[in-house]
């Protein structure tokens, strides 16, 4: 007789990041059609992303939680809640707890922050130990132009290197790294908490490919996961912007959200 299927209780969210340039209110509509766990909130530009009230309302109303809240760390967001990096951490976390999400996604600091980054490894820990709400910090990459390299984050970009309670892997990252996804899940071990899932072929620009239309090994480690029971959140976080209408965004979000699904859909191991 075939063992049953067995399908672990990580929840699959949408990011509020994978519809843009369309809203954090279109994300919330996507995300109740097409049948994800949740969304992950990225807080950025978009004023409704910075709302607390207005955030609870769009769940409310479409009946989808918010799982994860992304602090605003990207280069476009540096004023965003406030320019103290700190500040941003805070209110992100205190837009967490509000909202009922267990995690807030941050990245580690640029190398020009050089007091955050010099704080920075000790300045999570404090502040997960004052929370329940788990800061999961983000593997990043290199930057690259042509034939040259510059280190962009600090203290490391690959996370791994350093001392966190909590890990988020991210598969375009590894792509665009060039590094092994594999042997860096490895290294995070027990603490990896969170998925940013998407897709990537190397190149020097952070692809968010669809999972399954680059190189990663993304239905590798979804099985992975569902093999030991993962129960963090598995977020698809894939770049749209060249979708020619708002139906083809919708199937590509569709299509990453199946093949998620599927890979963490798995049959026991077989007795000996």
């Amino acid at each position: 007789m075939a063992e049953p299927v067995r399908v672990p209780t990580a929840k699959v969210a949408l990011s509020t990041a994978s519809v843009y340039p369309e809203s954090t209110a279109t994300a919330f509509e996507i995300a109740a059609r097409l049948g994800y766990d949740g969304v992950e909130v990225m807080v950025w530009t978009d004023p409704v992303s910075q709302d607390v009230d207005a955030l609870r309302r769009l769940s409310d109303r479409h009946g989808v939680p918010i799982l994860a809240v992304h602090a605003p760390c990207l280069l476009i967001t540096q004023r965003v809640w406030s320019t103290d990096p700190w500040i941003r951490l805070r209110r992100a976390q205190a837009a967490a707890e509000r909202l009922g999400a267990s995690t807030v996604v941050v990245h580690p600091p640029f190398r020009w922050q050089r007091q955050y980054a010099r704080d920075f490894v000790t300045g999570i820990w404090r502040m997960a130990d004052e929370t329940d709400v788990r800061f999961a910090v983000e593997n990043m990459y290199p930057w690259r132009y042509r034939d040259r390299e510059m280190l962009a984050y600090a203290p490391e970009w690959d996370v791994t290197k350093d001392d966190y309670r909590h890990f988020t892997v991210d598969l375009s990252h590894t792509a665009t790294a060039r590094t092994d996804a594999n042997a860096m899940v490895d290294r995070m071990g027990d603490r990896l908490a969170h998925v940013h899932l998407a897709d990537g072929n190397g190149s020097a620009k952070d692809e968010h490919l669809v999972p399954g239309r680059g190189t990663q090994p993304c239905a590798e480690l979804l099985e992975r996961l569902a093999a030991n029971s993962f129960d963090g959140h598995v977020v698809i976080e894939v770049n749209t912007r060249r979708a020619m209408s708002s139906a083809e965004r919708e199937a590509d979000l569709a299509e990453a959200l199946a093949f998620t699904r599927l890979h963490l859909a798995t049959a026991p191991a077989r007795r000996p």
